[in-house]
């Protein structure tokens, strides 16, 4: 998802938000007025791959979903770690 700079016109704040193409960021967190946030102009970010150490040069080889499925099947792991954490604590019932 991309992600887009953004500055409230009232308070100033500026914050990066994470949304589709099409969809938009109006109101401030930080001072809650409504429709203040503008979006701000961002520079694409470009790789020059001859800069890049050999061993990151292998990010680069592989494609999209080869890299999707090893970033799922690492996470996969660390979830049935943190399910097993929490089977073995206690809760109270509500």
């Amino acid at each position: 998802m991309p992600r887009y700079p953004y500055e409230c016109k009232n308070c100033g704040e500026w914050l990066i938000v994470f949304h589709g193409f099409e969809e938009t960021f109006s109101d401030c967190e930080k001072c809650g007025h409504k429709d203040t946030m503008k979006k701000l102009l961002s520079t694409p970010l470009a790789i020059n791959k001859k800069s890049i150490d050999i061993s990151d040069k292998k990010l680069f080889c592989k494609k999209v979903g080869e890299l999707t499925r090893e970033y799922i099947e690492e996470n996969r792991k660390v979830l049935k770690e943190q399910k097993k954490e929490a089977k073995k604590k206690s809760y109270e019932s509500s």
